[in-house]
């Protein structure tokens, strides 16, 4: 089912339905075939509980496409239904876009488990994470919305293209491992990181779908979830290197490795493995520690495994290859075939070339090139009389010139009009990504009240949001065009620092992207209050603030500490 769409997030398993060795042969929702051997060996640590090896008396949600939750969420395309619970993409239609959905009977024995698992999630909010949007309980359901990412593609069909390059391999080991480090921090465990729960978005970040409900919807719990965390991503990493699954059994499109030689190191599989990388893929996933060539101690945690990819040599991204432009190819007319006789099969032509035209030799020819010389020349020497005349008559007037100038100066420049204040009619929060951080609190932006504000999120990384988030921002309604010259904004935080611009938009919508906007001011301040003033007043009716990066504060009423900024009142002039 993941192969259908790369959004789709990753909820079937073998597990929780039949006794293992009935289930062995079965494909899973992963996209291959996953066996009892597989299993056991790729998560040692990791196993259900016994109430869930049984088989599971509830059945799935009997629903189908068309069928709205909440009366905002339309159901549209099942991607998985697998032991007693389903997964759908289906449509916000309050906010106009794509998400996911995990269904469940509100009686089924993992329901309670799933519901706690996604809060837990949601509260993460590290944009390397697909995030949970809503987890609610109504009536018999239980159901977990999520984000869908339709532009992004699943590592499954990258390693099925082929082995990565160095570079990229570095990129996943180190965004992965270092977003589970953070996750570990909060108490989250994965406990199912597979190839299919890694996305590569458009612009060469990973996200990490299913954090701690994939687990919760298998009923899967481990002992040791930090361990079993950082061997996955070990193994993730050796798929990357190899295009081979580091055990026995072959899964995720895969094949194994040889039955019967054991965990082989990464450069003796494939030629021209990255030494470093190979030795990294060892620690995180031997449990006995060291490889044999550098006898390092193993990764045991994710935290571990990042700091130990961070100390590796910079692995600098390869070259581009530069394609030599195709050889020039000359016109029949250049070619010199022009005129030519046809030739006619079975009829052999002698090819007759003229001769080129001769040069300008004659009586005639030596005439043509004096006249065209002379008529240069006189050219040349009209055109500097000209200039030289308009020089001195420039200089002689100057002197008449400045007194009048400095005289009527006053008189001749208007008076500049004073700057007016422009209402706010309609405000909405701006979310190109397609990922709103507060989209009900927009107008407490423009209501005139300093202690209500429109926020942000706490994010991780900062003070710029870029590459996780390339920015958020506003929307504004001024109803009709006005020339805006400058902006005021209030901000909740002070601290270093908030860097922010206003754009002229053409619409409210979050379609069409700032760098498609004409821009009126930007600046960056450390205070609590951001003036923006554009060097020539933009004709607009639309204004769109964009904040790109934000100061980091601590803990309040709604957010914990990060890197996060709030908007409590704009103010446009014009």
């Amino acid at each position: 089912m993941a192969e259908r769409s790369t959004a789709a997030v990753d909820v079937a398993d073998n597990s929780g339905d039949e006794p293992l060795t009935a289930k062995a042969e079965k494909a899973t929702a992963d996209g291959a075939p996953e066996t009892t051997d597989s299993r056991q060996t790729a998560d040692k640590s990791t196993t259900e509980t016994d109430a869930e090896r049984g088989r599971t008396a509830t059945t799935a949600p009997d629903l189908h496409s068309g069928h709205k939750l909440a009366r905002r969420y339309r159901l549209e395309e099942c991607v998985t239904r697998l032991d007693g619970f389903s997964s759908w993409r289906a449509m916000d239609e309050k906010l106009r876009r794509a998400v996911g959905v995990h269904l469940l009977p509100a009686d089924h024995p993992r329901a309670r488990s799933v519901l706690a698992a996604a809060r837990s999630s949601a509260l993460l909010g590290d944009p390397r994470f697909v995030q949970v949007l809503d987890a609610v309980e109504d009536n018999d359901l239980v159901y977990v919305v999520h984000e869908w990412l339709p532009d992004s593609t699943e590592l499954t069909a990258i390693l099925a293209a082929g082995p990565m390059e160095a570079h990229e391999a570095y990129q996943l080991v180190s965004q992965v491992s270092q977003a589970m480090a953070a996750a570990h921090r909060e108490g989250l465990a994965h406990l199912r990181l597979t190839p299919s729960a890694i996305l590569r978005t458009s612009s060469g970040q990973y996200r990490i779908r299913g954090l701690a409900v994939n687990a919760a919807l298998r009923g899967i719990q481990s002992e040791t979830p930090q361990r079993a965390d950082t061997e996955a991503i070990g193994a993730l990493l050796y798929s990357a290197l190899t295009q081979r699954w580091p055990y026995e059994s072959d899964a995720y499109g895969l094949s194994g490795l040889p039955k019967g030689v054991g965990l082989i190191p990464p450069d003796q599989v494939r030629a021209g493995v990255h030494r470093g990388l190979a030795e990294i893929a060892m620690r995180a996933l031997a449990n006995d520690g060291a490889t044999a060539s550098r006898q390092e101690p193993p990764c045991t945690t994710p935290e571990e495994l990042a700091k130990a990819v961070a100390a590796m040599p910079r692995i600098k991204p390869p070259e581009p290859v530069f394609t030599a432009p195709p050889e020039y190819q000359h016109t029949t007319y250049q070619q010199g075939t022009y005129g030519r006789p046809v030739s006619r099969p079975g009829v052999t032509q002698a090819m007759v070339v003229p001769p080129p035209p001769p040069p300008l030799q004659s009586r005639t020819g030596r005439a043509l090139k004096w006249g065209v010389a002379a008529l240069l020349i006189a050219a040349l020497g009209l055109g500097s009389w000209q200039l030289a005349d308009t020089l001195l008559k420039h200089k002689s007037g100057n002197g008449d010139a400045n007194h009048s100038q400095t005289t009527d100066s006053d008189d001749d420049t208007p008076p500049k009009k004073a700057p007016v204040a422009l209402a706010v009619k309609d405000a909405e929060e701006y979310y190109p990504d397609g990922t709103p951080q507060n989209s009900d609190g927009a107008g407490k932006a423009v209501d005139g009240d300093g202690s209500t504000w429109w926020r942000s999120k706490s994010f991780n990384e900062g003070p710029k949001l870029a590459p996780y988030k390339q920015g958020i921002g506003l929307v504004f309604d001024l109803g009709s065009r006005h020339e805006v010259d400058a902006a005021s904004i209030a901000l909740r935080y002070d601290g270093d620092h908030t860097t922010g611009a206003i754009y002229a938009a053409d619409s409210m919508s979050s379609g069409t992207p700032v760098s498609a906007m004409k821009p009126i001011a930007s600046g960056t301040t450390s205070g609590s209050k951001l003036v923006l003033k554009a060097k020539t007043p933009v004709k607009t009716r639309y204004v769109v603030l964009w904040l790109t990066e934000v100061p980091r504060s601590g803990v309040d009423e709604f957010s914990k500490a990060g890197y996060k900024q709030g908007v409590t009142d704009v103010k446009f002039t014009g």
